[in-house]
């Protein structure tokens, strides 16, 4: 082994798959890396819900065995985890919730795809139940934590996969994001997370997604990762629509791992921290949070781009936004078999979302051009729109606990105000690591980007991370 073993658990798939080409390291050995720290620190995290570590063992020999063969598979020996709303083929995917008993017979669509790119499957994260919170802590699979502090969440849904790579407990895990369920757990924890285009990975075979959508479009699959040129290489492994997928998006002019290391040239860079209207008023805005974009802004300016303060014409996006969040909540409750082992909370969310099933989806969905058309007229002037995540830093474990679903929806909606719209509408955002509050927790700024451009997001990111590092940083958890 050419480095040493805490250097190689945070060295990131690119990384990773290099040294495994070149022979100076066996997935063997980064696999049984992973399991013994998977071991000795997710008692204190919790962000695995299960490691599958016979399965991923014999996994790791095959890929040896390929690369001794000559192969040369662009994630070849590299372990990845899985969020546990994916299916892998052999485990039982619980949506975050006690009410699944049968082992799934065969993988998700992204999973054969990170297997024929010659990944290892390592194990599958927490979520919180049918990935609906913005944090992630259950009845039945415990609270997970973030390695920053461990008293603060990592955010939700996908605070599993967030927590087990800022920890280095694998280099990248997959995530989705129906609502800002990969950006915020990216924030969080300090991590760069990509919210793809709509469609641009598939969701299915998930018991949840109707007609290729889940939560009527809202839902997208992704990752979180520690570089953004670790994100481009999942995203290449990973993407392109099923035949028939509604709004499949068009096939990006080169691959996202090109893009990652081209320059982004002078860009035309709005800012904003106006945050649509959900069902409760924005938060407080936080010090930390405001500065982290403003640093965001005067690096940005130094880099030659024009960076301009302008505001996205939101209006009452917010409310057909609402309307999709819970009727999607509500159907997943509904199809979820043994429902009598949800949450309270749970069927709380499910009877929130009652009045806007039907018809409210519905309108909600005809409305979705309207708001795009005027919205997305930012992009005419601008190449790329930059506002925060979140309005705070990660808020303590347990914040919302005793809360019933009204009075959580409520809080969430004011502390996450930027995600969703971007759900709605469809367009590609990102979480950038944007430094560290006074007391050493993580802060971000979200870039969006038009409609299928995924490829500015991943140049400027790039750039951003090349200024101002952020993956060598590590938390007190690790």
């Amino acid at each position: 082994m050419s480095m040493g073993r805490d250097e190689l658990a945070f060295a990131g798939i690119a990384r990773q798959a290099e040294l495994v080409r070149a022979g100076e390291v066996s997935s063997r050995e980064l696999v049984e890396l992973y399991l013994e720290r998977i071991e000795r620190i997710d008692p204190q995290l919790n962000s695995f819900r299960t490691a599958i570590a016979e399965g991923s063992l014999a996994e790791a020999d095959a890929a040896d065995a390929r690369r001794a063969s000559g192969g040369d598979h662009p994630l070849l020996g590299v372990p990845i985890a899985v969020k546990d709303g994916v299916d892998v083929a052999g485990e039982i995917t619980t949506h975050g919730t006690a009410c699944f008993d049968e082992p799934e017979s065969e993988d998700a669509h992204m999973v054969r795809r990170l297997r024929d790119a010659g990944a290892v499957i390592l194990g599958k994260t927490n979520l919180p139940e049918l990935a609906i919170p913005g944090f992630t802590e259950t009845r039945a699979w415990g609270v997970t934590r973030n390695p920053w502090d461990t008293t603060r969440t990592p955010g939700g849904s996908s605070g599993g996969s967030a927590s087990a790579v800022a920890a280095g407990l694998v280099a990248a895990a997959s995530a989705s994001d129906g609502a800002g369920s990969i950006r915020i757990p990216a924030t969080n924890c300090g991590l760069f997370g990509l919210k793809p285009q709509r469609a641009r990975i598939p969701l299915t075979p998930d018991p949840y997604v109707v007609d290729e959508e889940h939560w009527h479009g809202m839902s997208v699959n992704g990752c979180v990762t520690h570089t953004v040129l670790d994100t481009a290489l999942y995203l290449d492994a990973t993407a392109g629509p099923l035949p028939g997928t509604p709004h499949a998006p068009p096939d990006p002019h080169r691959p996202y791992a090109a893009a990652a290391r081209e320059h982004p040239g002078e860009l035309r860079i709005a800012w904003s921290l106006k945050a649509p209207r959900l069902l409760a008023p924005p938060a407080k805005l936080a010090d930390s949070n405001r500065r982290g974009l403003e640093d965001t802004v005067e690096l940005l300016g130094s880099l030659g781009h024009r960076v301009e303060h302008a505001d996205p014409d939101y209006a009452s996006v917010g409310n057909q936004v609402t309307a999709l969040y819970l009727a999607g909540a509500r159907q997943d409750a509904r199809l979820t078999p043994n429902p009598e082992r949800l949450e309270a909370r749970t069927h709380g969310f499910a009877r929130l979302g009652r009045p806007y099933s039907g018809r409210g989806v519905r309108v909600a969905r005809r409305q979705t051009a309207k708001h795009a058309q005027r919205i997305n007229r930012i992009f005419d002037d601008h190449d790329v729109l930059m506002t925060l995540v979140t309005r705070v830093p990660p808020v303590a474990v347990g914040r919302w606990d005793g809360q019933g679903a009204l009075r959580t929806v409520l809080g969430m909606s004011a502390v996450y105000p930027y995600n969703a719209v971007w759900n709605y509408l469809g367009n590609p955002a990102a979480s950038v690591p944007a430094g560290f509050t006074d007391d050493g927790l993580p802060l971000s700024v979200q870039l969006v980007g038009r409609p299928n451009d995924e490829a500015t997001l991943l140049s400027l990111a790039a750039q951003i991370e090349a200024e101002r590092p952020w993956a060598d940083r590590r938390p007190p958890v690790s």
